[in-house]
């Protein structure tokens, strides 16, 4: 099995030294990837063969030069289950549900979260509404925030608004009414009031749980203007607050975007930090509202989209929450 879960056949030639000439223990001697127990269940559903032939007997004796084939099928994704978990509604209808999604929180089950996430949560709050939408690990998710970024996210609870929802975040804005907007705290002051980053994102080459401005990659653009900026203590510039908007909607692509132009968001350990050391240019009060924050500076406060149903624009704004709040106080006083 590879770490997709995908569907594999695997090949395995008897050596005969194995220690034993039962098929159980020669494959759990040459397969360790598998679990004797997963061994067993798989030869006894006839998923392993000899000479194209099924061997449903653990204890069946193979000999030195024997190639036996294993079909392993693809690992099911358990099914999340609904967990009373609080949610800040912005708003709902029967169609969708837009909500200002807190820090910390994880929008769909994955390794390492199983539970406690906001899929958890819409399934208790919507029932079996939800079901079949958008895949068994991500009823009704259009698009995602990261763990750690705030702000307002919008849910399809059936077929027409998943629908809808979905094309609206592939056009992004082009022909349509889509927009996204986003608050971002960053280091240093851009040399102009506004512009574009268009540059295309990829997998890291090496660290893959990041991903990077790479030739070759998905096309991304991302629009920002300052829209103030703030004094270290000694006086000259040092962080600047952004408003973003994206035309492309890429994994992390607000956070890549601004590390490629040299402002990396404040509090963002994955492509910021290099920059923990511009802390000391902040004032006390300032460095200790960035290390309580324990998170990037981004906030996703604008989401503008047309109801899947009526075609009505909706608009939506939220403000900043009281951790970057309180990082803006601190800036904008230079404590």
């Amino acid at each position: 099995m590879d770490d997709s879960g995908q569907a594999k056949r695997l090949e395995v030639t008897v050596e005969g030294g194995e220690g034993s000439p039962r098929l159980d223990r020669v494959l759990a001697a040459r397969v360790p990837e598998l679990s004797r127990s997963r061994l067993k269940t798989l030869i006894l559903a006839g998923a392993v063969t000899l000479r194209a032939a099924p061997i449903r007997d653990p204890a069946y004796h193979v000999a030195a030069g024997d190639t036996i084939t294993i079909d392993v099928p693809e690992v099911a994704p358990a099914e999340p289950r609904g967990e009373r978990i609080a949610l800040d509604i912005v708003y709902e209808d029967d169609d969708i549900i837009v909500i200002d999604k807190p820090a910390g929180l994880v929008v769909h089950p994955a390794a390492g979260h199983e539970t406690g996430t906001l899929v958890n949560a819409l399934i208790a709050h919507c029932g079996n509404s939800l079901s079949g939408i958008g895949g068994v690990r991500r009823p009704g998710i259009v698009h995602r925030l990261d763990k750690d970024t705030t702000g307002l996210m919008v849910v399809a609870k059936n077929d027409l608004a998943h629908q809808s929802l979905s094309a609206q975040f592939a056009d992004h804005g082009r022909t349509g009414a889509m927009r996204r907007g986003y608050l971002a705290f960053i280091w240093g002051v851009p040399g102009r009031t506004r512009g574009t980053v268009d540059a295309p994102i990829d997998r890291h080459p090496h660290a893959r749980e990041k991903m990077a401005v790479r030739q070759g990659g998905r096309q991304a653009v991302t629009h920002w203007e300052v829209k103030e900026s703030f004094a270290g203590r000694d006086g000259k510039p040092v962080a600047s607050l952004l408003a973003c908007e994206l035309e492309t909607g890429r994994t992390h692509q607000i956070r890549v975007h601004l590390a490629h132009i040299g402002h990396p968001l404040l509090g963002d350990s994955v492509y910021g930090p290099h920059f923990k050391t511009k802390a000391n240019q902040l004032g006390p009060q300032s460095q200790a509202a960035l290390a309580a924050l324990g998170r990037q500076a981004l906030h996703a406060y604008m989401l503008v989209l047309e109801h899947p149903r009526s075609g009505e624009l909706l608009h939506w704004e939220r403000p900043l929450p009281e951790d970057l709040l309180l990082l803006e106080r601190r800036l904008k006083a230079a404590l």
